[in-house]
């Protein structure tokens, strides 16, 4: 018999207890919450809130036995090509060009052709998927209000990999990160600012060991660019780049500028898609100094 609910009730963490210790198999879906126009009154009696319905599905979630499979997320590319180019197993021009080819191909059959052609190893494609995997998770374990449906009815998807992951690790992981998203969320609380370099920043960046991720999203750095549109290109939920921007933030290497009006904002929104990296996802030093400098006669 399918759960229905809302995460203000049940929230993503008593989901996941619930599956893990039930050992269930099915699929979670968490919807948009549209405001039907009533209130609800909850458990104590007292406190009411508005009545959410499903409206367009943001996000899914597989499990098998009790163990996480598969994630995915509205506006999150979860093939493989994505996953393993989020990662830093690809770079833009490999990913391009996979992508281009492999179209006809699923993630399983992808995945046999990149081994065999010694892109990436099996182990580094299950490591990608698992980060990809608990990342979407600890994402929704950060979301109280939307409409749920579990649905322990429905099917494996045969296109994608999964792969097993015990719950045990995600929960208490991302019951840890919960404290940290709040702290993020009050530093960073609006995603419509933009990045731009401080003055002098080659002497910043000198000797500086970024991540893979930190330098891909160097590589966008610019005052034309939203944070929100930044973590969109880079295939980014809102806690992963909250945390990286923070990162940068903290070390000086980006500073926030202040977002345009919400009309610039909503008519730009569209182009998140269409932002390019000075290079590759993962830009040498050199590269981005010569970008810096590029940026600062803009």
């Amino acid at each position: 018999m399918p759960l229905k609910g809302t995460l203000s009730v049940f929230s993503t963490t008593q989901l996941l207890n619930l599956i893990n210790l039930a050992k269930k198999t099915g699929v979670l879906h968490i919807y948009e919450g549209i405001e039907s126009g009533k209130m609800l009154t909850l458990g104590d009696g007292q406190t009411k809130i508005p009545e959410l319905v499903p409206g367009e599905q943001r996000a899914e979630v597989i499990f098998k036995e009790g163990k996480l499979m598969f994630a995915s997320m509205k506006d999150k590319s979860g093939d493989l090509t994505s996953v393993l180019h989020k990662s830093g197993r690809l770079s833009d021009e490999q990913s391009r060009i996979i992508r281009d080819r492999g179209k006809s191909h699923s993630d399983k059959a992808l995945a046999l052709m990149l081994i065999n052609a010694n892109y990436v190893t099996k182990q580094q494609i299950i490591q990608s998927i698992q980060k990809h995997t608990v990342d979407i998770v600890f994402d929704l374990m950060t979301w109280d209000k939307e409409p749920f449906l579990f649905d322990d009815t429905a099917a494996m998807p045969d296109e994608r990999i999964t792969v097993p992951i015990n719950l045990e690790n995600v929960i208490i992981e991302g019951s840890r990160r919960i404290h940290d998203q709040k702290r993020l969320e009050e530093e960073l609380p609006n995603l419509d600012f933009a990045l731009k370099f401080p003055d002098s920043p080659g002497e910043k960046f000198k000797d500086i060991q970024l991540s893979t991720a930190e330098w891909r999203v160097v590589g966008f750095v610019n005052p034309k660019n939203s944070i929100r549109q930044i973590a969109k290109a880079c295939n980014m939920t809102d806690t992963e780049i909250r945390r990286v921007v923070h990162a940068l933030l903290e070390a000086g290497l980006v500073e926030l500028v202040k977002p345009p009006s919400a009309a610039k904002v909503q008519k730009k929104a569209p182009a998140a898609a269409g932002l390019r990296p000075s290079k590759d996802g993962a830009p040498s030093k050199a590269v981005v100094n010569r970008l810096i400098e590029k940026i600062k006669t803009i």
